[in-house]
């Protein structure tokens, strides 16, 4: 634990100095900076806290469905929700399905004594892959329950290593470890662990929640009239650049293209690039001619999600990066999906790859081979939609089993 602990001393001072000119690592440290001052101000100690920690935006949405779930069924608690990262603490620090919504303080054995002093959770819940030595060995200590949720484990993990013996430790904190496959489940028995239960992903029964609430929008039924439409969400430059050609091949279809980041270039870019006429979302009104226009640009956010809902196929970005975006939102409305090479860390995907709902693209060439059967042939269209459709639908129910065993009768 020395070498651990001293990594994360480390760490924690190098993102600090890297705040000095990378805003990310900035908001990281300044976000940690007074914590349990505020803490301590905001939560009561007769407070009944459940406290649910997620690393990021994505872990968020898997959490999100137990949080809302906690609140509509145990008024009683009050949640307490932390990031590690900014790129989700900054977008949903003013989430209101959440009492308390903090940064994690670096794991150090001091910070976890005066988090939890703090806190004084009845409930930890950990989503997918937040593995905090010191946070978990305190939590066991204190007897407090703890519960880990939507997670995924690989045979190249460190809990499968030789040198892992504090990892697997931590594991044994858990008092039950809810997992998403079969792999999972049998990696974690061959090193003896029985507390596993396949519950699933979270995500399945968040989508589910986002199609139910799909909102109206009038500016995206203006814009599409009788046409169909295809969005590509959270997309990339690469990305765009193979989903151009498409697009001036394609002059009847409609398209929405949702940037990831707000790149003016790459706005102006695709703007140009557009034989049929592109126009940007915020510089719509009520008086702009859309039906003039082939591409939306969704330079906003917060609506990608409803705008799946009007559509016939999608693409979603992050393929030819580190990795692809979210693919369950296009799925739960039964949109054909196409994606680019990296995709293989999502079992989502690959499931969807092999059951026909989803396809890798790897060139413009691949894309338009991929759109054409689909956009001309209903047979395979439907074939396409319902198959994600009953993908999404078959795999939720994650959210129940969680809220059973966690809240009611025990396993």
């Amino acid at each position: 634990m020395f070498l651990y602990n001293l990594c994360i001393a480390i760490y924690a001072r190098l993102i600090a100095f890297a705040g000095l000119w990378n805003n990310k690592a900035r908001l990281w440290a300044d976000g940690r900076k007074g914590i349990f001052k505020r803490m301590a101000a905001a939560i009561s100690p007769s407070d009944k806290v459940v406290w649910i920690h997620v690393a990021s935006l994505g872990e968020f949405e898997q959490g999100r469905p137990i949080i809302e779930q906690i609140k509509k069924q145990h008024p009683e608690y009050k949640v307490l929700l932390t990031f590690f990262s900014p790129s989700g603490y900054e977008i949903r620090k003013n989430y209101n399905g959440a009492d308390y919504i903090f940064y994690l303080p670096a794991d150090t054995p001091r910070n976890a004594k005066r988090f939890l002093d703090i806190a004084h959770p009845e409930i930890a819940i950990f989503v997918k892959y937040e593995f905090w030595l010191n946070y978990l060995y305190s939590l066991k200590k204190r007897g407090t329950r703890t519960l880990l949720i939507s997670s995924i484990f690989r045979q190249n993990s460190i809990f499968f290593r030789s040198y892992g013996f504090y990892w697997r430790k931590a594991l044994d904190t858990f008092e039950y470890m809810f997992v998403q496959n079969q792999e999972s489940r049998d990696l974690l028995h061959s090193i003896g662990f029985d507390n596993v239960i396949i519950a699933g992903d979270t995500r399945f029964d968040r989508v589910a929640d986002i199609a139910k609430a799909a909102k109206k929008i009038d500016l995206i039924e203006r814009f599409k009239q009788q046409s169909k439409l295809f969005v590509a969400g959270s997309t990339w430059g690469p990305d765009e650049d193979i989903l151009q050609s498409l697009i001036n091949d394609n002059p009847e279809i409609k398209f929405v293209v949702a940037p990831h980041e707000m790149n003016e270039g790459r706005i102006g870019k695709i703007i140009a690039s557009t034989k049929q006429g592109a126009v940007r979302y915020t510089q719509c009104n009520a008086d702009t001619d859309l039906a003039s226009y082939q591409v939306l640009i969704l330079d906003t956010v917060g609506i990608l999600s409803s705008v799946y809902g009007y559509a016939t196929w999608a693409y979603i970005g992050g393929g030819f990066g580190v990795g692809i975006h979210n693919t369950l939102e296009a799925a739960t409305f039964g949109l054909p999906i196409a994606f680019g090479p990296n995709y293989h860390k999502f079992k989502e995907a690959r499931d969807m790859v092999t059951l026909g709902a989803a396809t890798k693209v790897e060139s413009a060439e691949e894309l338009k081979a991929w759109f054409e059967p689909l956009r001309d042939e209903e047979t395979a269209l439907q074939k396409a939609s319902s198959t994600a459709k009953d993908y999404t639908k078959k795999n939720q129910g994650a959210t129940s089993l969680v809220m059973k065993i966690a809240f009611g009768e025990q396993k």
